[in-house]
């Protein structure tokens, strides 16, 4: 069983000007660190300097995603194709917000592209309905109650997979086509 602390990166999708992004990104990495063995970091794709190396080096990913037009952001998908090794045989979990669906939709997008990818999805989200109205000026959730539990079951599924797939990893190699 790996001890080394899993290295998570929590990406922020959304490259718009206004974004709120950052600020549901931030939040869940404050949930993330609270929890033992976990190396929690903010990969903002607005950045797309240190994107590469951050991607590469991560066990699993987060991906904080609103929703665009039913769907999510093209800044994200062009760093999904443009990055194929980094995601092949690693946990993808999902945050999403945005209007009445809370970014699900675009969530649900986003589940074939990275199985096609290799990479493992996991069931647990958390999304925000209404986006902006659920946070308060001080960046965190107005009402946290339903929130903070299902970013604990997303991170507790998100470990349980990063775990087994880096220990296979390590162990033998992937047959990816």
């Amino acid at each position: 069983m790996s001890v080394k602390p899993l290295r998570v990166a929590v990406i922020v999708a959304s490259t718009r000007e206004g974004r709120f992004g950052p600020t549901v990104a931030a939040w869940f990495a404050g949930v993330a660190r609270g929890r033992a063995g976990l190396d929690i970091e903010i990969v903002d794709l607005a950045d797309e300097d240190t994107v590469t190396k951050q991607l590469g080096v991560a066990d699993a990913f987060v991906v904080v995603t609103p929703e665009y037009n039913h769907s999510y952001p093209a800044p994200l998908k062009a760093v999904i194709d443009a990055h194929r090794d980094e995601w092949l045989v690693k946990p993808v979990g999902f945050v999403s917000y945005g209007g009445l669906s809370g970014g699900l939709r675009a969530v649900e997008h986003l589940r074939p592209v990275f199985a096609e990818l290799h990479a493992v999805t996991v069931r647990e989200t958390v999304s925000f309905h209404g986006g902006r109205a659920c946070f308060g000026a001080d960046g965190l959730p107005a009402d946290p109650s339903a929130c903070v539990p299902a970013a604990v079951r997303l991170l507790d599924q998100l470990a349980w997979w990063a775990h087994t797939l880096r220990d296979a990893r390590e162990t033998r190699p992937y047959a990816a086509a």
